[in-house]
């Protein structure tokens, strides 16, 4: 054990089914040019749980996201995945760690050449070589778990609304049955209604599928009714890391602005309602 506890901190922590770490970063720089973006930021995510990651605007949030899953490379520091440091997996152990998990991007990345269908079945049939018939009974039953309906699946990516974009590409990210799902700004261009609806799908999959839920998120309303645990981000550091409350306490200037503005005062008196 080391000096300051942290081993014996981290085999409790991955003994502990119930609290087990999804994600653990120490330390991490990451950068673009001589522009520093993440700096000697750490941060953990516990099984289970929803997590948003709140911020200004260039704080990282989504460039941390990016980094996590290997899309942007690091300067410095540890990321473990599932207790698995990625800096010390081969090619193989790395996909097959890839594939615990999904990712919907903000603008639903999806592939304007490719049917819905055929974007959920993108996955299956590069990793999994599963059959054309079996693929299409999971894209369907797929479209089918986020509110879309199996006659949507012959569609075309212009040919759909925002908020059914939306539904298609966390569709996407869940078709291979992932353990953890990272969410970039899932409710932006939605309106109230739709963003809503969202939420709501995102905490229904997360309770029946037992999800692990990495959301990157502006959205005040999608905090404060599904994410059990906020991490803000200033400075290039995690600020404040905790429940809601833990927020509603902070003297952190930017989490003071944030979470005690008019619009964060209004959603408080309502929850306590």
């Amino acid at each position: 054990m080391s000096g300051d506890g942290t081993m014996s901190r981290d085999i409790v922590m991955a003994t502990d089914n119930n609290g087990a770490l999804s994600i653990e970063v120490r330390d991490l720089v990451v950068g673009f040019g001589d522009t520093i973006i993440l700096d000697g930021l750490s941060l953990d995510v516990t099984r289970g749980e929803i997590l948003g990651v709140v911020g200004g605007s260039g704080s990282g949030k989504s460039v941390l996201m990016r980094t996590i899953i290997g899309l942007i490379p690091k300067r410095a520091g540890v990321i473990k995945l599932f207790g698995q440091n990625i800096d010390e997996l081969d090619e193989a152990a790395r996909q097959t760690l890839e594939r615990r998990w999904g990712v919907m991007f903000q603008r639903g990345a999806l592939f304007s050449s490719l049917t819905v269908k055929q974007n959920i079945q993108f996955q299956m049939r590069e990793v999994l070589g599963l059959s054309r018939r079996l693929t299409d009974e999971i894209a369907i039953a797929k479209l089918e778990m986020v509110g879309l309906k199996a006659d949507d699946g012959a569609k075309m990516p212009s040919e759909l609304s925002g908020g059914m974009t939306k539904r298609v590409a966390l569709a996407r990210a869940l078709a291979l049955d992932p353990e953890f799902v990272f969410l970039d700004e899932p409710t932006s261009g939605l309106d109230p209604i739709s963003a809503s609806e969202f939420d709501d799908l995102i905490k229904t999959l997360q309770t029946t599928l037992g999800l692990t839920v990495f959301m990157v998120t502006h959205d005040l309303e999608s905090i404060y009714s599904i994410c059990n645990q906020i991490a803000v981000l200033d400075g290039g550091r995690v600020v404040e890391h905790g429940p809601l409350s833990t927020m509603l306490e902070s003297s952190h200037p930017w989490v003071q602005s944030y979470f005690k503005g008019k619009r964060a005062g209004l959603m408080t008196a309502r929850k306590q309602q």
